[in-house]
């Protein structure tokens, strides 16, 4: 690792243990095991070096993504459910000093969410794909539904451990029941999901047949 990159290491863990004015260059310089003036040399400024770490933060936190062509709907969002609450625990002290500062520093608070956004729309674009097919129900309002599913990731992956009865429990269980939940609020029910497949497989069988000497 250069030193640019363990400086923005360190920058990370400092500021998610003392927030933006306690993540002192000092303590940063300390943390990533090179001097002040080097820290100085390399960013030019406390200012300069938070701006890095977002951007560099913006950059690696790649939300997991969902398949374009929807084909079993429970068993794709339950492993992308508990792959982006993998991601938001990860992130969570980050997280928590960046809304703690959020009226100091809004930026900072919207660059820590920012893959929560991203993967609210990619949810809600799924969504669509699955009305689109009718996987789903086009009438239900999914809008609300991703809504209330990021809202509870977001506050299971932020809160758990401070208010564990609050939450699904056990927690390894906690991604299945959220996609359920979800699943019956946007109409893909496992009926619904038996129905369509059933339907675009009879067409292949009966092709087989009249293909069959």
């Amino acid at each position: 690792m250069d030193i640019r990159d363990r400086i923005i290491a360190a920058t990370k863990r400092v500021y998610a243990a003392h927030g933006f004015r306690g993540a002192t260059t000092r303590l940063i310089a300390i943390e990533a095991g090179v001097n002040e003036v080097t820290l100085f040399r390399t960013f030019g400024s406390k200012a300069a070096l938070f701006q890095e770490l977002m951007r560099d933060l913006a950059a690696s936190n790649a939300v997991v993504a969902l398949p374009e062509d929807p084909k079993d709907p429970e068993r794709e969002l339950t492993e992308w459910c508990a792959a982006t609450l993998a991601q938001m625990r990860e992130a969570r002290s980050f997280i928590r000093k960046s809304i703690a500062e959020l009226e100091e520093r809004p930026d900072a608070a919207l660059s820590a969410c920012e893959g929560s956004n991203c993967s609210g729309q990619m949810l809600m674009d799924y969504t669509t794909r699955l009305a689109e097919r009718g996987l789903a129900d086009p009438d239900a309002d999914s809008f609300t539904a991703v809504a209330m599913f990021m809202s509870a990731l977001f506050g299971d992956a932020m809160c758990r451990e401070l208010m564990p009865d609050g939450f699904p429990q056990p927690v390894e269980d906690a991604p299945a029941k959220y996609v359920r939940t979800f699943m019956r609020a946007v109409g893909a029910t496992p009926a619904r999901v038996r129905r369509i497949a059933d339907a675009q497989n009879r067409p292949a069988m009966s092709r087989g047949r009249r293909s069959a000497p």
